[in-house]
């Protein structure tokens, strides 16, 4: 539930579009729907940020601390595209209500295994954002479909990196020397945050 109900359609033609937040009695201008849809995304991106995090684990046990620092970057990235969410619902007048993340894996068969199980994730939510963005132009929320634009292009960012490691990984196969000197680069990745609009 959204919390989120439509008002009155004896309104000026300009707050047609408005709906009360239950909890507050506030006018939003943002629909059920896509409250509801866009808490969804946010408890995917903490699965998102939780899966990266249970990768870095696996990095750290096998003794790649690089790949581990990769992922624990890839850990901050999700959490920030959580916070995203999270402020816009909040802008919006919406209301965030956080559910149960669910459990990520925690083993896998090598490091290729890891990023081929990371692109197909990447590509899972590419699928979630493009849905959301399609629900924002059906709804003519142009708000959303402005705020979700950031992260599509984020997700051509996010498959096009991981898609590069993999394709690295498969080149190293069994070599034990090159997949350390990956391991080595794969250390010097940061998070930067991007600065925050408005």
């Amino acid at each position: 539930m959204s919390g989120l109900v439509p008002l009155s359609e004896k309104m000026p033609p300009w707050e047609i579009t408005a709906y009360k937040n239950k909890f507050t009695g506030e006018k939003t201008m943002i629909a059920p729907k896509i409250v509801k849809a866009f808490n969804e995304q946010l408890n995917a991106e903490l699965y998102s940020a939780y899966l990266y995090y249970s990768m870095a684990a696996y990095f750290e046990s096998i003794n790649l601390a690089g790949f581990a620092n990769w992922m624990m970057t890839q850990f901050q990235e999700e959490q920030f595209h959580a916070s995203k969410f999270y402020r816009y619902i909040n802008e919006r007048g919406g209301r965030v209500l956080l559910t149960a993340i669910e459990s990520p894996p925690t083993e896998w068969d090598s490091p290729l295994a890891v990023f081929e199980a990371t692109l197909a994730h990447e590509q899972k939510v590419t699928g979630l954002i493009n849905t959301l963005a399609d629900m924002a132009m059906e709804q003519k929320d142009h708000a959303s479909m402005s705020f979700l634009q950031w992260f599509v292009n984020e997700q051509v960012e996010e498959e096009n990196g991981v898609g590069t490691i993999l394709g690295r990984l498969k080149l190293v196969k069994e070599s034990p020397q090159a997949l350390l000197m990956l391991d080595k680069e794969l250390a010097q990745r940061v998070f930067t945050p991007p600065p925050v609009e408005g």
